[in-house]
């Protein structure tokens, strides 16, 4: 089952790199006590999402943390080391917090896991975006397969 607006976000363990490498964090860490913008690609480097929708967090950071989003955060299904290296390259400093779901293992839990297997990218995340206040989804934008229409910050930051 997918999530939904009014669900509690699952606790599982993602990773991200820190200045003494990968370390553990857990999805209660993430969204306890504050409001976070999620938002989830099917792969660092692939080109919508280096083109467009992770630049448009990067270039709409402050627009979002001023209607008071306390964490933008970033997650696809790839190791805490290239999302590190997609964060660096595409300029995300400290405004986007790049999470590492290796395993897929918040993908599956939310409902919104991709199975590309047979293209040779084995199971991904389906694209969107969501406003957590306090482990709890208050919007969600999941895409069709294959779009890129609602999950933009600018379509996030107008729910704001």
């Amino acid at each position: 089952m997918t999530i939904k607006v009014g669900d509690k976000i699952p606790s599982v363990t993602l990773q991200h790199m820190t200045a003494d490498g990968i370390a553990d964090i857990s999805t209660d860490e993430i969204f306890g006590g504050k409001r976070v913008a999620l938002f989830a690609l099917p792969g660092a480097f692939t080109p919508t999402c280096s083109a467009k929708h992770l630049p448009g967090f990067v270039a709409n950071a402050g627009a979002i943390k001023a209607k008071g989003v306390d964490t933008i955060a970033c997650v696809s299904v790839n190791d805490a080391f290239v999302m590190n290296a997609w964060g660096e390259n595409q300029g995300a400093g400290e405004e986007v917090l790049m999470l590492a779901d290796g395993s897929a293992k918040l993908a599956t839990a939310l409902g919104v896991e991709l199975d590309l297997a047979d293209r040779g990218m084995g199971v991904r995340s389906r694209r969107y975006s969501m406003i957590v206040d306090d482990g709890v989804v208050t919007t969600f934008n999941l895409e069709a397969s294959g779009a890129y229409e609602v999950s933009d910050a600018e379509t996030l930051l107008g729910k704001l």
